[in-house]
This record gives C-alpha cells, structure tokens and sequence, in this order.
C-alpha cells in the first residue's frame, strides 16, 4: 500500500477523533508559530546580508575608555588622521558623527537627529542613492557647497516620498548655523551609529571646521569605519590598529590618562550593528524552543493514550501480518496530518506575530524596522513540522505479530504497561522543566522591572511637563537668545495651573547620555592635575530644582542678578560637596572646570576664560540623577543660562492640572514669538522615564507570555497523564476501596504523583537552566542568572499549579464506583 494510501486512511481515522485532533493540531500551531515567527526575527536581523556592497570587508573602529565609564567613545580629528597615515591593512576609512540640529525649510520647523559625514563616506559603507546622489570627495573642505542626503526612513515617512525634495535649500541650526541643498536620497539600508534623519557634509557645521576641532586630539566626536584592503584580515587589521595606537598614546601622554584605561578594537560592521540585539534574541530563540518542546511532549502524551487505546487494532493488523514498519508508516503518515494542520495555522499566525516581534526588537537593533515576512518562514514551519511528526510517529511502541504489547484483544479496558506509562511520567516531567526554566527566566525580568520602576528618583515626575525647545541663534545675538527663554517662561508662568517653569539643558534620561562622562574639575583646597575628578555639567534657569521638585539643601537659587556682568557662581550637588569638602560647607568655597576638552568650546577667548574660571558656589542642591533609571549618587555643578553655553534646550513646566492641558498653550505662545522655534516631543517626566524602561516592560512581556503558555501546557499535561492513569487503574482502585481503603487516601496518592512528579522536572529544569546559564554565560558577558527570590517563586508556582491540575484526577479516582470497577473486566 502506497504512503498516500496510508495518508487517506489516517485522514479518515483522524475524523472520528475531531475533539484529540482540535487540541493536537492547536498546541502544536503554538509552538510551531512561535519558533517560525522568531527565528523569522533572528534572521532578518542576525543572519540576513547587509545592502552594504563589500559587507565582508566592512569595519567598525572602536576606541573605549572604561575608566571613564564609556565602552565606546569617539575620536578626535588628530587621531583619526594618524591611524588613516599609517594603517595600510585598512583600504579606505570614512569618518560619521552624529549632531543635533534645528530644521527648517521641509515642512513644520523640527528638532532632527543628523550626521555630518565625510567625502568619502558613502564610497566606504558601500551605499547608493534612490534618488539623486550621495556626498562624495568633491563635498569635503571649507570651501565646499553645505549639501544634504535624505534618508529612506524620514524621506518616506516625514516627505512621503516627495520627488521634487531634490534641490531645496534646508537651514541647519546646531553650534553654528548654516544652509545646505538636498542632493540626494539614501536607499534603505540599516542606519548605523545612530538612526539619523539627515547625513550633511562637513561644511554644514561650522563647529566641525573650527580650528579647535581640526587639531584638538581630546575632543572627540566622530565614529571611525574602515573597509579592509583586499586580502586583509580583522585580525590583521586590528594587529595593526593596536601597535599603532600604542605608538600614538606613548607620543601624546596627556590625552590618554592612565586612568582612563584607553584602548582600540575593530569588528566586523554586522556584528557591530546586531551585537545590542544578539544575546536577546538568541535568548528568545531559546525560549520559543522550550515552548516547542513541551509542545511536542503535550502531544507526545495524547498519542501514547491514543496508542494505548488502540492496542487492540494495532494487535489484530500484526496478528493478521501487519510489520512493524507497516504501522510506524500509518502513525507517520498520522502526525504528518497533524504536524501538517498545526504547522499551516501557525505559519498563518506567526505573520503578524512577525510584525509585533519586530517593533519589540526595534528597541534592541533598528535593523528590525526595515524586518519583512519571506518564504523562510515557510520552509522552517515545514521543517519543524517534520520534525515533530517523525518525534510523535516514533514515541509509541507498537505490538509484534508474536506478542501484542499490553493489552488483550480480547479485553474492552484499558491498561498501560510499565514502558508507557514511564514515556508518559517523561514526557510530562520534561514538560515541567521547560516551563520552569522559561518561569524562572520571566520572574527575574519581572522582579527587575519592579525594581526599575519601584525607585524613586528625587523628582515630582507626574506633575512636570517637559518640551524641546531648542536655541535658535540664526540671526539673533546671545542675549536675544535669552530673552526668548526669559520672556517664554513669563509667558507660561501666567497660565492657569502652572506653578513653575523653567529652562533646562538636558530632558532626564532621554538624551543625557549624548553628554559622555562628564568633563573634569578642581575645587579650592584641592591640587590640579590630569587625574581630576569629573562632574556633569548642567546650564539651568533660576527656579529649575523648584519645577522638578529637587530642595535646595544649603544656599540659595540662581536669580536673575546672576549673569555674565556679575560675579561667576555655581550651584553643586550634593555628592560632589561631599566628595570635595566632607563634612564641611560647600557654600562660599570655589570650583572650576579642568578639563582640556573646555579649550574647544565655541566662543571669544574671555567668554572661554569666565567659564573655566572660578564659580562660587552659592548652593548645594539633592543629587538629580538624570542618566541612570535607578538613581545613583552623581557629581553635578549647574551653571546659569545667563552665563553659560546653550545647545538645544528644553522647558519643564511645573503644574497642578493635566500636565497635557498646556502642550496647546505653550506651542500658541513659543509660536507667537517665534513662528521657526521648534516645539516638539512633550512628555511628563514619569512617562520619559516609562519609555526608558520599555525595552525592560517589553522583555518582561514577551518572557511572560512564553512562561505563561508554558506553565498552561505543562500543567494540562500533569492533568492528561494523571487522567489516563486513573482511567487505566479503575479496576485496582475499585479493589483499594472494597479492601477498607478510605478514598482520601486514594485522593492523598494521585496528588502525590502529580507532586512528585512537578519536583522532578523543578529539579531537573533547575540543573538544566544553571549548565545552560553557566554555558550561554562564557559567550554572552550580560546574560545574568536570576536570583534565589524568582527560582524559589518559580518553583512555588509550578508546584501549586501541579497540586491543583492533580486535584481532578485525584477526585475521580475517589469516587469510583466499587461495583463497577470490579465488573469492568
């Protein structure tokens, strides 16, 4: 008989088991679905080729400085230009720094997040245009056209794929303003340092022509990529790199503090780009594997009772000359039915759970945004789907023409022999470990979540409202810049429901990171030197801690009598007096900055002189912690906005009412003022902070929802398995009870299977997550084991759940009916 002919016969077989086929085909479209969705998601953004031409010969050029706290720091004009002189392992490099700027003159002004790139960019990445033409070496150097490239992203999104775009004058605002013509379209591609809506030349901003950009070695600001000359290694380059470098640190000494623990390291731009991504997507693989595998025991269970039941048909066609191959064909041809049905609906299902998984990993790689559904999610739904029915058609013994496996043909009950009812026990305790290792894993992203939001920051998130409203200098003088600000704020103060508002240089824990790790200083009482402590630096308005909710510990506030005709002050936090005047008063004494970077600021040489001179501090104010989610003591010295440096800006508004009552408001008096100011992105400080911790809310989430559906399978397992048994063992429970046994006895025992059972695969889940931890851990330097609190929770949770799927078999089993059981032969 042919394998089509079994495939019909099963098809009929399968139709009077519509209930057994519905739960089969159901669990096994979930985890089928959720490892073809996933490992869709894994490889458009781990494995899938970049657009990048030359991809293999693509480089990132990395410089850190862990004694600064910065894993990935940039480099400065003078380094970038040794390494390009003497590296020749490396063919051509091309040099990308990511600036904010003001936009005008593409629709409604905005706040933009660019690039400004070198000449020689593009040839390097490998990239074409879709329109127009990319920056090339004839748009390098001072006297070069300002001359901007579109990405895909904005240009499809922001501009709707407007073709004319192609020749518009744009005016870029950033430390300095400048003009520049749209040249050009990028195609799609990853967006790589950072997801940037423009790429401008050199030439747009005038801070990168300044001398002290082109010669100053410590002010870094530009990412380094390289492709490699042709039959070049990684190794080698880096080799090379390395002895280079070491060469540059010994000739300049004092940029590269010890202390600061300089190095360099190239990797391959792929692995680069998708190294934020690789540990949770490959822990999320891990993960929907897990759910496949209990899965296919859930299933695997289902087919054994099925089997069992069957013994006697199986019997009678070995009897009758039926091989064992004969019948393994038959189950085969069975669960390809079934692993084909459950295999299409989760391919089915796992579209649009592809378009949910991908903006959950958008927060990890934006090379997920750019993610679409392909004939691999096919080919992996079919190949898993192979895979289960070859594992269900094989897990059943089958009965031999001498000697039938378990059960008399003659006999109308059921029993189940030792072997099958160990597969079944296995199978389950496997069920129980998968879930518990997936629970484990969601109660430690859980309890950190909890942690996370349960911290308290110092600040009166709820009630403060904050808007960019970055500094517009075209055209207007330092002081016309600050009256604005001034006068904005007056404005805002007299609206209903506004307590306070004032003006501040960074949004908390939205873009302080964007300020590196902070610049160094010096107090009175204390020797300069290289090996200076560093503090965050902050430009404030008077009234900035009142909005925020921050006390003013000693001292006073800024005022308005504080500005650049009077004398230079300061206000300190509270770790940074500590640290410099433990158990002294800071108010009165002096500090100033020391840091050499300050020597590149923009400026007249006594505007740079007043800023790095001395500044009595006139208050000490709580530590305002606005990089870290979970507070940590920071060292911060604020400066007035009268008598300081302003790049972007934001306004906090202090209030009462419904903080969104005011966007309107505001944005018709900023307006009103000035019809090109930017006013964009308004949030409350709590919901900063909630889209800070998304990525960490999303992981929850999604582990949540595997554990979720884990635990509910395994448990129905326990319930399946300890059902059959009792069904099986009617007739022994049936003697049991007419010998004197009393039935919560008999309750005692099958919950006790369902108990030990549970602590076996906790046990075995528990050893297998610890190796797997231990392991996964050597290749993954953040993968982090979760604590005793989640493990034991964990565990509570899988055993209680066991207990209660226990609960039902167990009753039935004390309520058989004597009589009936003993008649059951």
């Amino acid at each position: 008989m042919s394998f089509f002919s079994d495939l019909r016969n099963a098809f009929h077989s399968l139709r009077r088991t519509k209930a057994l086929v519905t739960i089969v085909v159901l669990t096994l479209a979930l985890g089928i679905g959720a490892n073809a969705a996933i490992f869709t998601l894994v490889r458009g953004v781990l494995l899938k080729p970049l657009v990048n031409r030359d991809e293999n010969r693509l480089i990132y050029i990395r410089q850190s400085a862990p004694g600064l706290r910065d894993e990935d720091t940039t480099f400065s004009v003078p380094e970038i230009k040794d390494i390009e002189s003497s590296v020749h392992s490396v063919q051509q490099f091309g040099d990308f720094s990511v600036i904010g700027f003001t936009m005008l003159g593409l629709g409604e002004p905005r706040e933009i997040q660019g690039g400004v790139a070198s000449g020689s960019y593009f040839d390097v990445m490998g990239l074409h245009p879709v329109l127009g033409r990319l920056i090339g070496p004839q748009d390098d150097g001072p006297n070069a056209a300002g001359v901007i490239v579109l990405t895909y992203r904005f240009w499809s999104n922001v501009l709707k794929q407007d073709p004319n775009v192609i020749g518009k004058t744009v005016r870029l605002g950033s430390i300095g303003d400048r003009t520049g013509t749209v040249i050009g379209v990028l195609e799609p591609c990853v967006a790589y340092p950072a997801d940037t809506d423009i790429i401008a030349n050199v030439v747009t901003s005038p801070h990168h022509l300044s001398a002290t950009m082109v010669t100053g070695r410590v002010h870094r600001m530009t990412e380094l990529f390289g492709k490699l000359a042709p039959g070049a290694t990684l190794d080698q380059a880096n080799t090379e790199l390395r002895t280079v470098y070491a060469s540059i640190k010994k000739d300049h000494p004092d940029a590269y503090p010890a202390s600061a623990q300089f190095s360099i390291n190239t990797k391959m731009l792929r692995d680069q780009i998708t190294s934020g991504a690789r540990t949770v997507l490959l822990v999320l693989l891990a993960a929907s594997g897990l759910v496949f595998i209990i899965a296919c025991c859930n299933v695997a269970n289902l087919i054994l009772a099925r089997t069992v039941r069957r013994e006697g048909e199986l019997s009678i066609r070995a009897a009758l000359g039926a091989s064992t191959w004969t019948l393994r064909r038959m189950l085969l041809a069975e669960s390809l039915l079934l692993c084909g049905a459950g295999a299409a609906i989760g391919v089915l299902s796992a579209q649009p759970l592809v378009s949910i998984l991908a903006r959950y990993a958008s927060r990890f790689s934006v090379r997920a945004l750019d993610l679409t559904v392909d004939f691999s999610l096919l080919w992996v739904g079919a190949t898993l789907a192979i895979v289960a029915a070859v594992i269900l058609a094989f897990v059943p013994r089958l009965p031999t023409a001498d000697k039938a496996n378990g059960l008399n043909v003659a006999s109308g009950s059921v029993r189940i022999t030792g072997s099958t009812s160990r597969r079944q026990r296995i199978f389950a305790v496997t069920q129980i470990a998968a879930s518990f290792v997936l629970l484990a894993g969601a109660c430690a992203l859980v309890t950190t979540l909890l942690a996370l939001q349960a911290a308290r920051t110092g600040l009166d998130t709820p009630h403060v409202l904050a808007i960019d409203v970055p500094a517009m200098t075209y055209g207007k003088t330092p002081e016309q810049v600050l009256n604005f600000y001034k006068e904005s704020i007056r404005q805002i103060d007299a609206l209903p429901g506004v307590t306070r508002t004032a003006f501040g240089l960074v949004a908390p824990w939205r873009d302080a990171q964007n300020f590196g790790p902070g610049l160094q200083y010096s107090g009175e009482g204390h020797v300069h030197n290289n090996e200076d402590p560093r503090a965050m630096w902050r430009t404030i308005s008077p009234g900035f801690f009142a909005a925020l909710g921050v006390p003013i510990l000693q001292g006073r506030d800024f005022n308005d009598l504080d500005d650049k005709n009077s004398e230079p002050v300061a206000i300190v936090s509270q770790t940074l007096a500590e640290r410099m005047w433990p158990g002294e008063n800071a108010v009165g004494r002096h500090v100033y900055w020391t840091d050499p970077v300050l020597e590149f600021l923009p400026g007249t040489d006594a505007e740079k002189a007043r800023f790095r001179g001395p500044h009595r501090i006139i208050g000490v104010a709580a530590d305002v912690d606005d990089e870290h989610v979970v507070p940590e003591p920071t060292a911060t010295i604020y400066g007035t906005f009268a008598d300081g440096q302003m790049f972007g800006g934001h306004l906090f508004i202090h209030t009462n009412a419904n903080p969104y009552s005011l966007v309107t408001p505001v944005t018709r008096i900023i307006r009103g003022m000035s019809v090109d100011q930017p006013v964009e992105h308004a949030s409350t400080l709590e919901d900063l902070r909630a889209k800070v911790l998304a990525p960490d809310r999303l992981n929850s989430l999604v582990f949540g929802v595997f554990a979720a559906v884990a635990l509910a399978i395994a448990v129905v397992g326990v319930a399946g398995v300890l059902a059959f048994s009792v069904s099986a063992r009617t007739r022994e429970f049936g003697i049991r009870l007419a010998l004197g046994s009393r039935p919560e006895n008999l309750l005692r025992s099958v919950v006790s299977e369902g108990a030990i059972m549970a602590a076996a695969g906790i046990f075995a889940g528990a050893l297998f997550g610890f190796v797997a931890a231990r392991v996964a851990g050597s290749y993954f330097g953040d993968l982090k084991m979760p604590g005793v609190v989640p493990v034991l929770v964990s565990a509570f949770v899988l055993l209680t759940a066991a207990v209660v799927a226990s609960m039902l078999p167990a009753s039935r089993a004390a309520r058989v009916d004597v009589i009936q059981a003993l008649r059951s032969e």
